[in-house]
């Protein structure tokens, strides 16, 4: 959920909001002969320096009988290389007093660390070895294997509710490999050879796959000389990389589901199609999703949790995933009160945007809060090198970073009903329940 933050100044009953400003972030990139892709920003500031290596693979790019391998290289990576000794990867960074971490999304896998900006060659010489020849035999595979069971465990099976996000994704898609989480399947990972996963590193784990990005405390030309030197040498990948060209068919009916879980108290759970990441209603959506149930004055928890207490919690996962997303909303009903009882309120909430928009006090609001929240992920060097190396990929162009903001604030009261007339539709979306396994009929 965001975090709500606004100020509101009443003068003679006039409310003002004032308008956040946002510092331009400068940048330098170039490319290397082997299609890496590098964005340097410099902000001397700290001494410190954020670097990190975008990879264009997620779990859309896997083979719908191998899945789970993105996610599974997020941790194998980080597993040495043939200079770098078993394990030793994390110490190297942290015994220099760094930070470091990764994630993976359907569409990205991203690797990044903090140190001093004293230590920023051992963190190329770091990333370099991880692109050149990562360390991936059978000890690693077998390794990385026991860490994602033991993920999958706590985060999705052992976790109450846990299983919306995979249950959602394999009913809102029929085609699309964006139809499983990055998690994927175990069964999978069990089933895959070594030499499937070194194909699978040749593939995507390559200089032309990837976007390089140093923040902080540089000086551009040593920081590029150091960039040419570690990664010049690591060859272009030798074959073209596996982009889903699968296009989702529209859904004309709605999907209607029963997921009974380890839960004492019921949810509901409503997806709705969203455009692909890069569409400018995409501004629109994500505003729309913070006025319905983004923190404690959003519109959702106003009317469901502390009005009508027909719900515990309500909250919004808009997934504006590079291929066309999905808008996930969930509620968790009160003691007493029926999944169907909350399903109405939400849809009459929902049709009351739609047939009255939002009021021009509210999307005022809205307004300072999304602002709020553009310049807060740019806040930081790390927010900063994410926003840049994403703009790149998804966007096209680095400069987007300073464009976000002007987006936003194109968008209208106008905007936010028509977009919830154009997504939030009962054609297609897909609505679940989940029931504690005691509600189970018996066969």
């Amino acid at each position: 959920m965001r975090k709500i933050c606004f100020l509101m100044i009443t003068v003679t009953s006039i409310l003002v909001f004032p308008v956040i400003a946002q510092n331009k972030i400068d940048f330098q990139e170039f490319d290397l002969d082997n299609g890496l892709h590098v964005i340097m920003h410099k902000d001397n500031t700290t001494p410190i320096v954020v670097t990190s290596v975008l990879y264009h693979v997620g779990s859309k790019n896997e083979d719908p009988e191998r899945t789970g391998f993105a996610h599974f290289f997020e941790h194998l990576l980080f597993e040495g290389s043939e200079n770098i000794g078993r394990g030793e990867y994390m110490k190297k960074i942290q015994s220099e007093g760094g930070t470091l971490n990764a994630y993976t999304s359907n569409d990205i896998t991203y690797y990044y660390e903090t140190l001093p900006s004293n230590k920023l060659e051992l963190a190329l010489y770091m990333e370099s070895e991880r692109m050149l020849h990562a360390k991936i035999d059978q000890v690693g595979v077998d390794t990385q294997r026991e860490v994602v069971k033991e993920e999958k465990r706590q985060r999705y099976d052992n976790q109450p509710y846990g299983t919306i996000l995979p249950e959602t994704l394999k009913r809102a898609y029929s085609k699309h490999p964006y139809q499983w989480a990055p998690i994927g399947s175990l069964d999978h990972l069990n089933a895959a050879t070594l030499d499937e996963f070194m194909g699978f590193y040749k593939e995507f784990y390559v200089p032309n796959n990837a976007t390089l990005t140093i923040a902080g405390d540089i000086d551009y030309e040593q920081t590029k000389e150091w960039v040419e030197m570690y990664f010049s040498e690591i060859p272009k990948g030798a074959q073209e990389v596996y982009r889903p060209a699968i296009k989702e068919p529209a859904k004309t009916e709605e999907i209607r589901d029963i997921v009974y879980d380890n839960i004492q108290i019921p949810a509901v759970i409503q997806a709705y199609n969203l455009p692909p990441k890069n569409d400018p209603d995409s501004y629109a959506m994500d505003m729309l999703s913070t006025y319905l149930t983004g923190g404690n004055s959003s519109l959702m928890t106003k009317e469901l949790v502390d009005k009508q207490q027909k719900a515990l919690a309500v909250a919004a996962i808009p997934l504006d995933l590079e291929d066309g997303g999905i808008f996930i909303m969930y509620g968790i009903t009160n003691m007493g009160v029926k999944a169907e009882e909350l399903e109405t309120e939400i849809d009459v909430l929902i049709q009351q945007v739609q047939e009255e928009g939002v009021s021009e006090r509210d999307f005022q609001k809205l307004q300072n809060i999304i602002e709020n929240d553009v310049v807060s992920s740019n806040s930081t060097l790390s927010g900063i090198a994410q926003s840049l190396s994403q703009s790149h990929v998804f966007f096209g162009e680095t400069g987007h970073i300073n464009d976000v903001l002007k987006k936003y604030r194109e968008v209208s009261r106008e905007d936010l009903q028509r977009v919830a007339k154009k997504y939030l539709t009962l054609d297609g979306r897909v609505v679940l329940y989940y029931l504690p396994k005691s509600a189970q009929p018996q066969e």
